[in-house]
């Protein structure tokens, strides 16, 4: 049996838990988008075409900002398609998706959607193809209230009311060859820099986020950001971070571990954030934006859904990597979450991509059902559960071997005291392969007097670490009452099954 003893001290806190951190993506890419949010004719579609099946399960998920339209798809998108009546709307070629975009959802109907969902749009300008003018008329359609062309036409076009958009993505992944309008660091900083400031000319209040390295292993990581924000570090407030994970070769204990990859990631880029800061002599603080992360599947398991494997006839929403998600990985997705949550003193936004049926926590068939993946668990509970502020986690616990990072903890762990209502959420997740790790909390500051909620997502019985939910067992994955757990002289003991991740929720007061 493995070991793990955790401390959380009231006095330790990282920050204000911060509530875009549980945010989620959709981009115009595979089913995202048509048969996933929105599928007029569809049994469960209300009358603007929204699913209200996949939006019960969104609400039930906890998303709380929504980035659109991409992606990649966003650096050849032109925003004009997308408004206007439907049936006047071109029909455009994608070609970073090699798709045919009907531009039947565009943002009218994208803004709708979050009111309906009760999510933040964070909206992503090209700067690909396009350029300060394109994005500066884009802020003025969509924030402006009136009396000039462009939120007149938003007027015209049904929608009286500004949509009165805050965040937005100064481009998309411009640091990586593969993408439309790929520009080196000192390019992309000067266009980043005036495109900002031309949209902030149109609405001061707006938060911009610069687009940073597309994942650490660029060869232009570090310099990338560096170079971007010595141009453009007064002009924006975020610069973004990507990155994608997967098991690799059957090594189940390395990807069990990855989220030390994403601790070092964003250590890595406040470090050199904070040189620019010192080197500029500037004295506000840049924030970051994790505004893509998951797991996806891109090797090893080439389906026929893949980028790299799709025909080469343009089609309407084809199927793009509708990963199938195991108990393995939702123990992997709930570690990222617990290495985002950890940095919540600079990491103020991320959002899990995407949405639905790609690389997705909801998965959905046209005319049929749409289900929660397992992956979905983790989300959901943190984001309806960390509340309050971030605590500092002190964690003793032996180590489990792994090829790419050595030894790592064989716990791994996030924890949030919401004084308030007197509560402290508490979020783990078992490593090892074939042991129980027993685990003990000792609270310093706090006194437990009971145990609210305990859950924990783990092997079924029959099944094994690479059981799923699917169409036909959407219910195989799912949380359950953890039994191993309780308070014996102030201290929780709690015991995990291997490859596992529980939430537990305690009622607490000041000693």
């Amino acid at each position: 049996m493995s070991t793990a003893r955790i401390t959380l001290d009231r006095d330790f806190t990282i920050a204000e838990v911060p509530h875009r951190i549980f945010g989620s993506f959709v981009e115009h890419m595979g089913r995202c988008v048509y048969t996933g949010i929105y599928e007029p004719g569809h049994p469960a579609a209300d009358e603007r075409g929204f699913r209200t099946d996949v939006l019960d399960l969104v609400k039930e998920l906890g998303a709380s900002v929504v980035r659109y339209p991409g992606g990649n798809f966003v650096s050849g998108y032109n925003w004009e398609d997308g408004v206007g009546p439907v049936d006047q709307r071109p029909r455009r070629l994608d070609g970073a998706w090699h798709t045919v975009e009907t531009n039947a959802f565009g943002l009218h109907e994208f803004v709708e959607w979050a009111k309906a969902a009760d999510v933040e749009v964070m909206e992503a300008v090209n700067l690909g193809t396009r350029g300060v003018d394109e994005a500066r008329a884009l802020v003025e359609y969509a924030n402006h209230p009136g009396g000039t062309a462009w939120s007149d036409l938003r007027r015209k076009n049904g929608a009286a009311d500004p949509f009165d958009i805050k965040l937005w993505c100064l481009g998309n992944e411009l640091d990586g060859p593969w993408q439309i309008g790929h520009k080196t660091a000192h390019e992309y900083g000067r266009l980043a820099q005036e495109t900002a400031k031309a949209m902030r000319l149109v609405d001061p209040s707006i938060e911009l986020v610069a687009v940073g390295s597309s994942n650490r292993q660029m060869p232009t990581f570090g310099t990338w950001e560096h170079t971007v924000l010595t141009h453009a570090y007064d002009e924006v407030d975020y610069i973004s971070m990507h990155a994608y994970y997967q098991e690799h070769d059957g090594d189940a204990a390395s990807f069990l571990a990855e989220a030390t990859d994403m601790d070092a990631f964003i250590e890595g880029v406040i470090a050199t954030v904070d040189a620019v800061k010192a080197a500029g002599k500037h004295s506000k603080e840049i924030n970051l934006s994790f505004d893509e992360w998951n797991v996806w599947y891109q090797s090893g398991l080439d389906t026929e859904d893949q980028p790299h494997n799709v025909s080469q006839t343009w089609r309407e929403h084809p199927r793009l990597i509708e990963d199938t998600y195991n108990v393995t990985d939702a123990v992997v997705v709930g570690t990222f979450l617990h290495s985002l949550l950890r940095h919540g003193d600079r990491v103020k936004i991320a959002n899990q991509a995407q949405l639905v049926n790609v690389i997705a926590p909801i998965r959905s068939e046209q005319g049929g059902p749409a289900w929660r993946q397992t992956i979905f668990w983790p989300f959901a509970l943190m984001a309806r559960m960390a509340k309050g502020r971030v605590l500092r986690v002190a964690v003793d616990a032996s180590k489990e071997s792994t090829k790419r990072y050595g030894d790592v903890d064989s716990v791994d762990a996030a924890a949030t005291w919401d004084e308030a209502n007197g509560r402290i959420a508490l979020f783990l997740a078992n490593r090892s392969m074939d042991s129980d790790g027993d685990v003990t909390v000792d609270l310093r500051g706090l006194s437990a007097s009971a145990i609210r909620s305990a859950e924990v997502l783990a092997i079924p019985e029959g099944g094994d670490r690479l059981t799923a939910n699917t169409e036909v067992a959407q219910d195989a994955v799912g949380m359950r009452k953890l039994e191993s757990v309780g308070i014996e002289d102030g201290v929780l003991r709690v015991t995990l099954p291997p490859i596992s991740w529980a939430a537990i929720e305690l009622d607490v007061a000041r000693n």
